[in-house]
């Protein structure tokens, strides 16, 4: 098989889980297809240089894990800049006093006397997962990496290239943020609702 018609099968082949493995780990469907594409063709200029000791599938893998952490690395500065107009948005100081004790107003209400009729609710899922997309940076990437994929904290900080201290102020934010917007969206809705 030529060359040419291997990077084709690879496309045929591992695209699609490719394609999901970048999307789940940036949250960018334009940045999932580029850094697939760059994987593609950088597996194809190298190809000569392939020694073959692992299947195509996980060479592709172990390139696309690469580009997505020079992926990170590239965009620390605008990664930085995300972080601290998260941290604006949803500073710890908005949810707790100076003994670390819940401000009256902040204070979560329960969300439902009867959580597993909640859970159920096909509009739970949905607020749900609009909360998840509105988290943004590298929150969001490790938040999506610890919760929907399953990912070990120590894949997580290697990936995203952070300190463990760090990982876990990220997914303390996100739970914030998520939090913070189904009290805004659905549970807001419900109790509403509920009142009528």
């Amino acid at each position: 098989m030529n060359p040419s018609e291997r990077a084709t099968t690879w496309v045929d082949d591992h695209g699609d889980l490719l394609f999901r493995f970048a999307y789940q780990r940036t949250g960018s469907r334009e940045t999932a297809e580029d850094l697939v594409q760059e994987t593609l063709l950088s597996a194809f200029k190298s190809l000569d240089t392939f020694k073959e000791e692992a299947s195509d599938r996980t060479w592709l893998m172990r390139i696309l894990r690469n580009k997505i952490i020079d992926h990170y690395r590239k965009t620390r500065t605008k990664q930085k800049d995300n972080e601290a107009s998260q941290k604006k948005e949803v500073s710890l100081d908005a949810f707790f006093d100076e003994t670390g004790g819940w401000m009256p107003d902040k204070r979560p209400e329960p969300w439902s006397e009867q959580p597993d009729e909640a859970v159920e609710r096909e509009q739970l899922g949905d607020a749900l997962n609009g909360c998840i997309d509105k988290l943004k940076g590298k929150g969001a990437s490790a938040f999506r990496m610890k919760y929907l994929e399953d990912e070990e904290s120590e894949e997580i900080c290697k990936v995203l290239d952070i300190t463990p201290s760090n990982y876990w102020v990220l997914i303390h934010r996100a739970k914030l943020q998520l939090r913070d917007c189904l009290d805004q969206s659905y549970f807001k809705e419900l109790k509403a609702f509920d009142a009528e």
